[in-house]
């Protein structure tokens, strides 16, 4: 894990971890992020193709799972509340819980 990489506290839940490795990534490309909310269109996000990329391989790091690896029939979220619940049912999957992760 890369110093600027933060591990998901065990109490976190998959949409807090999801949010906060977004403002990471944005961090660390110095882009200004509009409020997160569940609404939000991922192209509208601040993130681009590489940053979403990015992000996809750092919730498989923390959350062990990948939801677009791992099934033929996903439909690709269009807004972050579409993304992070796309995690918590492929979490939830796998026996994780997606309300505390880690």
């Amino acid at each position: 894990m890369k110093p600027s990489q933060k591990a998901a506290d065990p109490a976190m839940s998959v949409s807090a971890v999801v949010v906060s490795q977004i403002q990471q990534i944005a961090e660390d490309d110095g882009k200004t992020l509009p409020p997160l909310t569940d609404d939000l269109v991922l192209l509208d996000s601040g993130l681009d193709s590489l940053g979403i990329a990015i992000l996809v391989a750092r919730l498989e790091e923390t959350l062990g799972v990948d939801p677009f690896s791992q099934s033929e029939d996903v439909a690709y979220p269009v807004t972050l509340g579409d993304f992070i619940k796309c995690y918590e049912r492929t979490a939830e999957s796998h026996g994780i819980d997606s309300s505390e992760v880690g």
